[in-house]
């Protein structure tokens, strides 16, 4: 299992929109090539379908290659479909793996089992696979449902975790160097690894 962001780098709701598209496609290719995915966290846009991130995990054999095809720039050449007569039409998102390097980080870790709640009706109500994870050291904490199982669950608030701790290091390092490093400030525009064309968001 690992993670996946696509981010709009901060840009304009167009590239929104393009990481919407783009998780689409992406989801299509995951049912394709037989990796489980599901959406992790979103942060949506000012239109619909058009998010500023989403972070999706991946599970499968073939999670890696799939991820590779993505991870880098990804650019989509397109008229604003916002703004008429604007001149631009070529938009760019960022795409970027997460794997936790350190295999001992469960260890750190405390989880609680937990009745899942939300949509599905009684088969949730009556199973307990959701988990709630709190990183001892640092209070970090995060709840996860979105598997069947609970064997899963632990293995994506792991990842989860691990993401989080990452960001807080980032953050620390830029700090220091009165700079931010975070993918989402960092989208080379110069050399996309995949583009895609019009509104079908198809590739080129």
């Amino acid at each position: 299992m690992m993670l996946l962001q696509l981010s709009s780098a901060q840009g304009p709701d167009e590239c929104c929109l393009a990481v919407g598209k783009a998780l689409s496609r992406l989801m299509e290719e995951a049912q394709a090539h037989h990796v489980a995915l599901a959406v992790v966290e979103r942060e949506a846009g000012r239109h619909d379908g058009a998010y500023r991130s989403v972070l999706v995990s991946l599970d499968g054999a073939d999670e890696k290659a799939l991820s590779a095809r993505w991870c880098g720039t990804v650019q989509w050449i397109c008229p604003s479909p916002y703004r008429p007569h604007h001149a631009r039409k070529n938009w760019f998102i960022g795409v970027a793996a997460f794997t936790p390097e350190s295999q001992t980080l469960s260890r750190e870790i405390r989880f609680e089992s937990l009745r899942s709640s939300g949509p599905g009706g009684q088969h949730v109500n009556k199973t307990d696979s959701a988990v709630r994870a709190t990183h001892i050291a640092t209070g970090i904490s995060v709840k996860v449902q979105s598997e069947r199982s609970q064997h899963a669950n632990k293995r994506l608030a792991t990842l989860l975790i691990a993401h989080r701790l990452e960001q807080i290091q980032d953050d620390q390092r830029a700090a220091l160097k009165s700079e931010r490093r975070l993918f989402h400030h960092h989208i080379a525009r110069g050399n996309p690894t995949r583009t895609f064309k019009g509104m079908a968001f198809s590739a080129q």
